[in-house]
């Protein structure tokens, strides 16, 4: 299995449009840039796409223009899904997993665009391709919203979505009682910023160290999140497991 960090920022991205900040100004002169968040799992010569962002037209070009076989949505938040219309007249359109309140969210906003819906309830294990995946509840108000537990050849791998630290006790129990080799987690702000509804770096770094992951990267990270953090995802960053 290989996963790919197609991209690692907020909803706005970075640089962010207009700002003259210290962060934008340095990836900018870098030539480096952090688009909307999503993964691409490979398996098996299969292509399995996590989250569908507005970037996935210049995500999957970066990429090397994989034909995709399969979506998963973790919320109906435009930075999440919105991308999905990108697949028109590009190839068949993938058929799109979710949990049924995502799903009818993400499908009805999409109803111009015929494609396969497989609304799957969360904590019950689904499998494409030879991976199992299973969604998780986590807490991102007011959207329901899920994270995602992957697991192939004794390799696990979980990714947060937008949350809260505070996410449900089931969910933790779920992610604690795994032996999590490597944790996609929620930052969106350095440490000391106090944001409602997702994890600042100082909550990813203890969510990542409670839940006992083997390692981990943010994602999901806003324009002031400095390029050096540690831990910090990249985009194109690829992790394998043969």
């Amino acid at each position: 299995m290989q996963i790919t960090l197609l991209g690692t920022g907020d909803a706005i991205g970075t640089p962010k449009v207009g700002c003259d900040c210290e962060n934008c100004r340095a990836m900018t002169a870098a030539g480096r840039s952090r688009l909307r968040t999503s993964l691409l799992v490979e398996t098996g010569g299969k292509h399995i796409l996590i989250e569908s962002s507005p970037d996935l037209r210049q995500q999957l070009l970066r990429a090397c223009s994989p034909r995709i076989d399969a979506v998963l949505w973790s919320h109906g938040h435009y930075d999440h899904f919105i991308g999905f219309g990108e697949f028109y007249r590009v190839q068949k359109v993938p058929p799109a997993y979710a949990p049924p309140p995502v799903m009818d969210y993400c499908s009805g906003y999409l109803h111009f665009l015929p494609f396969e819906k497989h609304p799957v309830p969360v904590y019950e294990p689904f499998d494409l391709f030879g991976v199992t995946f299973t969604f998780f509840e986590v807490n991102h108000p007011p959207v329901y919203t899920c994270g995602l537990l992957m697991e192939h050849d004794g390799v696990t791998v979980a990714y947060t979505a937008d949350t809260r630290e505070d996410i449900p006790e089931e969910s933790r129990d779920l992610l604690s009682g795994t032996d999590i080799d490597l944790l996609f987690v929620d930052a969106i702000a350095p440490e000391g910023y106090a944001i409602s509804k997702h994890m600042n770096y100082a909550e990813a770094v203890r969510f990542a160290r409670d839940v006992g992951a083997k390692d981990y990267r943010c994602v999901h990270m806003s324009h002031m999140v400095p390029p050096d953090m540690p831990h910090a995802g990249y985009d194109m960053e690829t992790f394998c497991w043969e």
